[in-house]
């Protein structure tokens, strides 16, 4: 059954958890009671080994909007410290996601705007429709999409996120697709088809494998040479002798599909 929360819609189902931002007559514009619901969710995947998959959407014809007014009408008139504490939060939300062991596929039905762009660029794997928007819009109310900038950057690079964090241009899903914000661009009756395939092509990958692949794109972009010889030499040779290595490359060499992929 669906888990009950007021901001967004969250079930496991087949190894697969769902979590769709449900506030559309907002367009799923976050605040900080869905921060908290979505920090909630992530940290129970995260801690599921039966949930092979994440993926996040939104209800209506939005993806996420951004932040709410109602809520920046309150920030507003925060202190530092009170800003400080939302915005820690928020910051600790996106690095649950990125984090997360599992691989995660972000599903955008519509336009993904300031913080809802980063609840993109967090993710593993994009689809977007071809009627989705993307835009880093803080700089045109005198703020700066700071939280989301470590993910957006190593997910478009430098030269892209200049353009997009200077100009707060609204983009197309195409040229999200030619920056690097998504991997896919489908027709929006697609969306589902694209994102199920994606799914099937996960399921078909040792679990342990996938997170190790996520350690291994998290750690060694910042590691020196001599680290990093030795860092992933570890890691294979640990993987060869694990229960999930020894079934992978049994079945590959007896020509037989692994455990964990018997659809």
């Amino acid at each position: 059954m669906p888990s009950k929360y007021q901001t967004i819609d969250f079930k496991i189902e087949n190894q697969i958890a769902r979590i769709f931002l449900n506030r559309p007559e907002v367009r799923n514009a976050f605040n900080d009671v869905m921060i908290l619901e979505l920090s909630e969710v992530f940290k129970k995947i995260a801690q599921d080994e039966k949930v092979r998959i994440a993926v996040l959407s939104g209800n209506g014809q939005s993806f996420c909007a951004g932040a709410d007014l109602n809520w920046m009408k309150r920030v507003v008139n925060f202190s530092y410290e009170e800003n400080l504490k939302e915005a820690l939060q928020l910051a600790e939300l996106f690095y649950l996601m990125y984090t997360l062991p599992q691989p995660t596929i972000s599903r955008v039905n519509g336009a993904a705007i300031g913080g809802g762009a980063g609840l993109v660029a967090v993710c593993d794997i994009v689809i977007a429709s071809e009627k989705a928007k993307f835009s880093l819009s803080e700089v045109k109310l005198g703020l700066v999409p700071a939280c989301i900038s470590p993910y957006v950057l190593r997910r478009v690079g430098e030269r892209v996120a200049r353009e997009l964090f200077l100009t707060g241009e609204r983009i197309d899903a195409q040229k999200a697709l030619q920056f690097g914000m998504a991997n896919q661009v489908v027709p929006d009756e697609k969306l589902d088809e694209a994102v199920n395939e994606r799914i099937k092509q996960l399921l078909s990958s040792g679990p342990k494998a996938l997170a190790m692949c996520k350690d291994l794109l998290q750690k060694v972009p910042s590691m020196g040479y001599e680290e990093f010889k030795r860092y992933t030499a570890e890691v294979i040779a640990k993987m060869r002798i694990s229960e999930e290595g020894q079934e992978g490359m049994s079945a590959f060499l007896e020509k037989r599909k692994p455990k964990w992929n018997q659809e």
